[in-house]
């Protein structure tokens, strides 16, 4: 009986014991669970938060190529205290592969932080395909056992690779291309320390504020233990609203076709920088606006420097002959010229030569002698021969039939001394004598020495931007437009549509066509002969001036050609200035505008015919 009962008391305590030892590895396997939690992260707190970082707008030509755009780059860190010595190689080599950084690089990283081990930035500059490589990285090499967990306030952390959001990256995808008009940025720390960038220069600076117009996006919420966000109706979620885009009405192909042809023109007239532009004459619309002189604005130079400015609205000059057909359409405009009017040339001093041309005429005004350049057959000259072979002494006749306030209230009518409106900052406007200064002898009736030099662009000052802006009211009935580069502005996947200036008359439409129609003689008999092209209505104006440095004139010269293309659907005024071409040695005539200038116009206007902007007809000029 006593036996069966010590028998019963073994089975109770083998059962006793089974309980206890189960129980204790239950126990054990909460505590592994606990810390194995704790191993990979803190157990976090009840609410939690992401931002999604959102980024600058980006620049689009009108055929729908990106110009500029940002993208978000990641930073890379670790904390050099969780990092196993033994697997440190392992490490850097894997790191190394997935980020395409060189292993040297990152080892002599290592190397700095190894007296005082902590918080290490590996990289700030990391893209998102990479990034995204570099989290799966992240994982594999916890798995590898790479990091290991450490006791820090009474818990056990493990601190591995880091890939979080440190900001956004300008790319510029065509490099120099529509420089320096785009301009360029300048990068800035954030408040919440996310590196950001703002504009300087060109559209990026005149249209910072909505290409920065940026709202980060926001999931919070509870989140479970495994850290992810438990959404419910006391979680908030807030879209990521990039800034706005520019579309252009410049198209990418016309814009590096017109770059090409400067570079090429550059290097042959020796140029310090050649300007074009193509306006469409009735709407504003620039489809092309370049420079010789452009740079990369991911990576500026000291060499870069002069080439930062937009010299067709910065760069303020003396323009020369290409202002006589103004002084023309003012007197014209008050009905002050005869019809078939002749005007003296101030040529019969000395015998014609053997061209049977008579010595270059000179007319004194005041203490001064104006001279012309030209030669000719005759001793007086009609209003077309005056346009037509550029005559100053022509000219100055004609503008010495207004009063001074006319003349200069007529400049300013045109444009001159008053910023065009185009959509880029820093916009100059040019200088010009004072309406005083034009009066100065109009009431002894005596010609004045300012309107004479103003009237053939000397004595004054104005933008190759104020210039193409005069010449679209000749090809547009006497209305002036707006130069607008940007098309639209896009937020959000709406589109909205930059205001139209409304058109505002400067001259009588009778007074524009017959300017119109003395430019096209221009280019059919005058200086302007080799711009001509069969099928096409083709006027424009060519000027050549010094340069004035410090109140003198230098030997350095800017040639320009100021006109516009027809074909019967489309209208463009197209400008050309060169800034000073090569004047010595066996290529000195270049500095002449229709040795420089011309040549290139007529360029321009072969581009806008191969890429379809344009049709030659060969009616078209006999209809006129």
């Amino acid at each position: 009986m006593s036996s069966k009962l010590n028998e019963n008391d073994n089975k109770i305590k083998k059962i006793v014991i089974l309980f206890f030892f189960i129980l204790f590895l239950l126990l054990i396997l909460l505590i592994s669970v606990y810390y194995k939690i704790n191993d990979e992260r803190r157990l976090p707190s009840l609410k939690t938060s992401k931002n999604e970082l959102s980024v600058r707008g980006n620049i689009i030509s009108a055929d729908n190529f990106k110009i500029t755009a940002s993208k978000k780059i990641y930073k890379a860190s670790i904390d050099t205290r969780y990092l196993d010595k033994n697997k440190k190689e392992l490490f850097l080599k894997l790191f190394s592969i997935y980020s395409n950084i060189s292993f040297k690089k990152l080892q002599n990283k290592l190397n700095e932080v190894k007296n005082n081990p902590g918080y290490l930035v590996l990289s700030y500059n990391i893209d998102s395909k990479t990034a995204k490589n570099l989290k799966e990285l992240s994982f594999k090499l916890r798995k590898l056992g790479v990091f290991k967990a450490r006791n820090v306030d009474g818990g056990r952390i493990l601190r591995g690779l880091s890939i979080v959001e440190s900001g956004e990256k300008r790319v510029y995808s065509y490099e120099d291309t529509l420089t320096p008009v785009v301009g360029y940025i300048r990068k800035y720390e954030s408040e919440e320390g996310k590196t950001k960038v703002k504009g300087i220069k060109g559209l990026e600076k005149k249209f910072d504020d909505l290409l920065n117009n940026t709202k980060d996006g926001v999931l919070s919420g509870n989140r479970d233990v495994l850290s992810y966000i438990s959404f419910d109706k006391n979680s908030t979620i807030k879209k990521r609203v990039d800034g706005a885009n520019l579309v252009l009405n410049i198209p990418l192909k016309l814009q590096k076709n017109n770059e090409m042809i400067l570079d090429i023109y550059k290097e042959k007239l020796e140029a310090q920088e050649i300007i074009i532009s193509i306006m469409d004459s009735k709407t504003g619309k620039v489809l092309s606006l370049a420079s010789s002189n452009r740079f990369n604005p991911e990576r500026i130079y000291q060499k870069d420097i002069p080439s930062l400015n937009v010299n067709a609205i910065e760069y303020q000059f003396e323009p020369g002959s290409v202002v006589k057909p103004v002084a023309v359409a003012l007197v014209m405009d008050k009905g002050r010229i005869k019809k078939n009017e002749l005007f003296f040339a101030h040529n019969t001093k000395g015998k014609p030569n053997k061209k049977g041309e008579y010595p270059k005429g000179r007319y004194k005004v005041d203490r001064f002698y104006i001279k012309d350049d030209h030669r000719f057959k005759k001793h007086y000259l009609t209003v077309d021969d005056i346009v037509m072979y550029s005559s100053n002494i022509g000219t100055l006749q004609l503008a010495q039939r207004l009063s001074g306030p006319e003349f200069f209230e007529g400049m300013k009518r045109f444009g001159f001394t008053r910023k065009t409106g185009i959509d880029l900052p820093y916009e100059k406007k040019g200088v010009m004598p004072k309406v005083w200064q034009f009066a100065a002898n109009d009431k002894e009736k005596e010609d004045n020495v300012f309107k004479a030099t103003v009237s053939y662009g000397q004595g004054m000052t104005s933008t190759f931007m104020q210039i193409m802006k005069v010449y679209s009211i000749f090809n547009n009935g006497g209305k002036t437009v707006t130069p607008k580069i940007v098309s639209y502005i896009e937020v959000d996947d709406e589109k909205f549509k930059k205001d139209n200036l409304e058109s505002k008359r400067i001259i009588k439409e009778s007074t524009a066509k017959e300017i119109k129609r003395m430019l096209v003689k221009t280019v059919e008999q005058g200086t302007g002969r080799s711009a001509k092209i069969e099928g096409l209505e083709i006027g424009g104006k060519t000027g050549t001036a010094q340069i004035a440095r410090g109140g003198k004139y230098l030997r350095k010269y800017i040639s320009s050609f100021f006109g516009f293309v027809n074909d019967g659907q489309n209208s463009y005024t197209i400008g050309v200035t060169v800034i000073d071409p090569v004047s010595r040695g066996k290529n000195w005539y270049y500095y002449y505008a229709s040795w420089s200038a011309v040549p290139v116009f007529k360029e321009i206007v072969d581009n806008l015919i191969k890429l379809n902007y344009l049709t030659p007809k060969k009616d078209i000029i006999s209809k006129k």
